[in-house]
């Protein structure tokens, strides 16, 4: 008899779900709360030398998003994703392992943003689950490379793997191109990216899969 055990996976693991329920609320406080508690003010990552710097920011940042409806697409982007790519990896790894490599990623992604900030200039703050997410990206990237995804408007299906190097390539065009008008952390995407795939390799090292 066979003692090998079939699960059928979770269509909204614990750790993906509470991440998501925990962004929304956040930002639904900063939407009603903010003028009153400062929280996106207090939250959001401050370069090293700004007077509002905190060590905690470097945590908080990546569960604070823009404080305007007019900015709605910036946490639903993030959290589509998260849901999208997220939930496979908790599946496969479990929720304990996925959760630390989401924060490793969120905390990857605020150290480049900080240290590129520091070499290249700028004072504005960082606020977005977007390092962490693009970490999540390249961990699914990783490990099922030709999965085919639908990227609108790409009227084609495009694996996985181009859909990662794309994404890396426009961050790092964006991040040394220095477009006018270009709000988006670019670095810090390029931060959970690195950090998402390091900790993937070095967990892949007696099973690597091949990119190609």
């Amino acid at each position: 008899m066979s003692n090998v055990r079939f699960t059928r996976p979770d269509r909204f693991p614990p750790i993906v779900k509470n991440l998501i329920i925990i962004n929304v609320l956040v930002w639904i406080a900063q939407l009603s709360l903010d003028a009153q508690y400062q929280i996106t003010m207090r939250g959001a990552l401050w370069p090293v030398n700004s007077p509002l710097f905190e060590p905690y920011q470097i945590f908080t940042t990546m569960f604070l998003h823009a404080p305007s409806f007019e900015m709605f697409f910036h946490i639903l982007f993030n959290m589509f994703a998260l849901y999208m790519f997220g939930r496979v990896l908790e599946n496969v790894w479990g929720a304990k392992r996925f959760l630390f490599f989401y924060l490793a990623c969120g905390v990857g992604a605020s150290a480049a943003h900080l240290l590129m900030q520091h070499f290249m200039g700028g004072f504005a703050p960082a606020v977005g689950a977007s390092g962490a997410v693009m970490g999540v990206l390249v961990g699914f990237g990783y490990l099922f490379p030709n999965t085919e995804l639908m990227i609108i408007p790409i009227p084609v299906p495009v694996k996985a793997k181009w859909v990662v190097i794309g994404y890396i390539l426009l961050d790092l065009f964006g991040g040394f191109g220095k477009v006018a008008g270009d709000n988006i952390a670019h670095f810090a995407h390029l931060g959970g990216a690195l950090t998402g795939f390091i900790i993937v390799l070095i967990w892949n090292k007696t099973n690597r899969r091949s990119l190609y």
